[in-house]
């Protein structure tokens, strides 16, 4: 069974139309010629992102509930005590696909792929998931998958309001005391990017908050690496461990001392 496997195997692979064989040094060399693309690509990016963060904000009046585990929450609840949220808008209620087994396969992805969030919470950040579904069948849905992200339950207009009433969709909000600001939304293939720390960050309105970033006058910023931690090591307020400090300063050195004898991408 396993020889005619790999004969099979082997069959769709030479129906394939694939790239050249080459020698290591012609692999090097092509990998070099993209990688000019691949930088400049993330530039772009860097570009795009501190646009991103000059976009006009949207002042949110109205008042929302949310049900939680512990009962009625508002949408400042939601920040957790935060200055940024961001809301991933997952389908998982009677007429989705799955149910009462499981939420929409899209939008468990996204929820499989989802970083630890005490490296958003870090950057004054808090993630959460809403759905339609009652708590106890989210709860029911989390113990099963695995997954550990805030998870409420939509209970009035939000979804609508919002842009994401009959399709999936990512909302940023900005908390300004007692105030809240929508600042970026994106939805369809938008979506599919999201899950890693880097990318969430890239669409709130703070950004990574980091000294090299292109940011507005005044934003928060903290030197690139310092802040970083174990996810469980975390501690709001304290200052970057001196031996990290250490260690990363070495390694910018020896990445920035390994690109004078280089071109500079």
């Amino acid at each position: 069974m396993t020889q005619e496997k790999d004969l099979q195997t082997d069959d769709a692979a030479s129906a394939m139309d694939t790239p050249p064989v080459v020698s290591p040094e012609a692999w090097e060399a092509a990998r070099q010629k993209l990688l000019v693309e691949e930088k400049a690509m993330t530039r772009a990016k860097d570009a795009l992102a501190a646009r991103r963060r000059r976009m006009p904000w949207m002042r949110v009046d109205k008042a929302y509930a949310f049900e939680g585990s512990n009962g009625t929450l508002s949408l400042p609840d939601l920040f957790d005590g935060r200055h940024q949220l961001i809301v991933y808008r997952a389908f998982f209620e009677p007429g989705v696909y799955g149910w009462p087994e499981h939420a929409c396969r899209g939008c468990s992805m996204v929820a499989d792929q989802v970083a630890h969030l005490a490296h958003l919470n870090a950057r004054d950040t808090s993630l959460v998931f809403l759905s339609r579904a009652p708590q106890a069948d989210i709860a029911r849905l989390k113990a099963r998958m695995g997954w550990d992200i805030p998870w409420f339950t939509i209970t009035d207009s939000f979804d609508t309001d919002f842009g994401v009433d009959e399709w999936h969709g990512t909302n940023v909000f900005y908390r300004d005391g007692g105030q809240i600001f929508r600042t970026y939304f994106l939805n369809n293939r938008g979506d599919e990017q999201m899950g890693g720390t880097w990318n969430y960050l890239d669409i709130t309105p703070l950004g990574r908050q980091e000294t090299w970033e292109d940011s507005p006058k005044g934003y928060p910023q903290t030197p690139p690496y310092k802040w970083w931690n174990w996810h469980d090591s975390y501690v709001p307020g304290a200052a970057p461990d001196p031996k990290w400090v250490e260690v990363s300063d070495a390694g910018d050195a020896a990445m920035n001392q390994s690109l004078l004898g280089k071109h500079h991408l």
